[in-house]
């Protein structure tokens, strides 16, 4: 039986935050938890959350927009789930919304590990805060910050990168972050983490976050870097409409490789052996205030 409305009263813990903030980390203690379950990035939700038309049309349209398996937006193939499976779930829902419809997802992965709870973790949801939170009411927004230096010298290697100036670097930072804040003022549930506290005490980190999504802290979460490896593995290869590839599963694994160990510190203030002093000023000009807001240091 599919959930309604009626049965989502459990917190959803949807982690947001400016690319390379440590989402994947956070995403990888959380679902470590016994009972929390977390896909990868799923990135579907303002879409779906925008269905009009009869009850049958939007339930066909959200089949096919979560079960996209192609371009650099078809996500279905990290989730280990059979559309047909998702298809029979869908069916149960009568009249179809995407509320209800999204819940049936999230339950059907996590129910592949035997766990009662779900959640997200897509870093640009920072964008949609106010969306996301009208197709479901039992979100609860954890808004990974991170220095926005360290972001830079990180980001600006990838392929999903805005761009390599750091005049780039740091507007897009800047205004993910105000982005979110924006959207957060109308939000009935918003937590901001620190990545810097998350990998110098963790513990009293997820203390925290658990409190607040009510789920009872567990240690396991400290020990998620023992089955890291095995939850990235999840994340397939890219391919375009052609059956092209535009990115590999060994590249992808390999971007998140730093959050498959344990916390490491030394990666708190890199930018200051990464950047030229040019670079650094550069970034400032345009997110200076912002860092100086948060409290980073010179």
């Amino acid at each position: 039986m599919a959930l309604r409305n009626s049965d989502a009263v459990v917190p959803m813990p949807i982690l947001v935050g400016s690319p390379r903030s440590g989402t994947t980390l956070l995403r990888l203690m959380l679902d470590a938890h016994p009972l929390l379950a977390i896909p990868p990035e799923t990135g579907f939700i303002p879409a779906v959350a925008a269905l009009s038309g009869t009850s049958t049309q939007r339930r066909a349209a959200f089949a096919a927009r979560l079960t996209l398996s192609s371009g650099w937006s078809g996500n279905w193939p990290d989730f280990g789930l059979s559309a047909e499976s998702l298809w029979a779930k869908l069916q149960a829902v009568e009249p179809f919304d995407s509320s209800t419809g999204l819940r049936v997802f999230y339950q059907l992965y996590a129910g592949r590990f035997g766990k009662p709870r779900w959640g997200d973790k897509t870093p640009l949801y920072c964008r949609h805060l106010q969306r996301i939170q009208d197709v479901l009411p039992e979100a609860r927004f954890i808004h990974l910050i991170r220095d926005g230096r360290d972001v830079a010298v990180s980001l600006r290697r990838r392929w999903f990168s805005p761009g390599h100036s750091i005049e780039r670097q740091a507007w897009f930072w800047r205004r993910n972050i105000e982005r979110a804040r924006r959207e957060a003022s109308c939000c009935r549930h918003y937590l901001e983490v620190r990545y810097e506290a998350l990998v110098l005490n963790p513990e009293a980190t997820l203390r925290r976050i658990c409190a607040f999504i009510d789920l009872a802290f567990d240690a396991s979460m400290l020990l998620y870097w023992k089955h890291a490896a095995e939850r990235l593995a999840e994340h397939q290869q890219r391919v375009d409409a052609a059956g092209s590839v535009l990115l590999s599963q060994a590249q992808r694994q390999l971007q998140q490789q730093c959050a498959a160990a344990a916390p490491d510190p030394g990666r708190i203030g890199a930018w200051r052996g990464e950047l030229r002093r040019d670079e650094h000023w550069r970034f400032r000009l345009v997110a200076g205030r912002l860092l100086d807001q948060l409290g980073y240091p010179r």
